[in-house]
């Protein structure tokens, strides 16, 4: 009996190595010389942040706000939607109602729990453009500790866009500075 169980297992052995063999022989890829695409991941530096924990800024958005595009902005918000609206007297979802947010207190939108990072880091401070396009192009690097899950909006355009978008949901919009 035991010399029985001792070829079986040789058996099988031989057999899941000819398989092996042969799917290596059928199946032979090489790698390339070149690779056709490179993913390119940035990396946080120390550079990124100024002082009080803020991101600095690349460029200021007040130039671009000059030539937004509302409509563009309505696509861009799009990326939004799926956590806030923009209806005047709309419901919070996972994140509070943007209507009237240009000018608004951060984190004073009622009925809306914002993260104690956010209630610390705004406490006195208003949503003016600066700091919305800061927020918007990396919102965990703006305000550390943030419970907002979203990576950002890393084009300037795209976010300048969105603030004219966003600065036009209020009953009175802001001035452009």
């Amino acid at each position: 009996e035991l010399n029985k169980m001792a070829g079986a297992l040789l058996a099988t052995v031989f057999v899941l190595m000819s398989v092996r063999l042969a799917s290596d022989a059928i199946f032979h890829t090489e790698l390339p010389e070149k690779p056709g695409y490179v993913i390119e991941a940035a990396e946080a530096s120390g550079g990124e942040e100024a002082a009080g924990g803020e991101v600095a800024a690349v460029e200021p958005i007040a130039p671009l706000l000059a030539s937004a595009d509302a409509a563009a902005g309505e696509t861009v918000f799009k990326k939004c939607a799926s956590c806030h609206t923009v209806d005047n007297g709309g419901a919070n979802k996972v994140g509070p109602n943007l209507y009237g947010i240009v000018g608004r207190g951060m984190g004073a939108h009622e009925g809306f729990n914002y993260s104690a990072a956010l209630k610390e880091f705004g406490a006195g401070k208003s949503w003016d453009y600066e700091a919305l396009s800061q927020f918007l192009q990396k919102p965990k690097a703006y305000i550390k500790g943030t419970a907002m899950g979203f990576a950002g909006v890393a084009k300037p355009d795209e976010r300048a866009n969105l603030i004219a978008y966003l600065r036009n949901q209020a009953a009175t919009p802001v001035p452009l500075p």
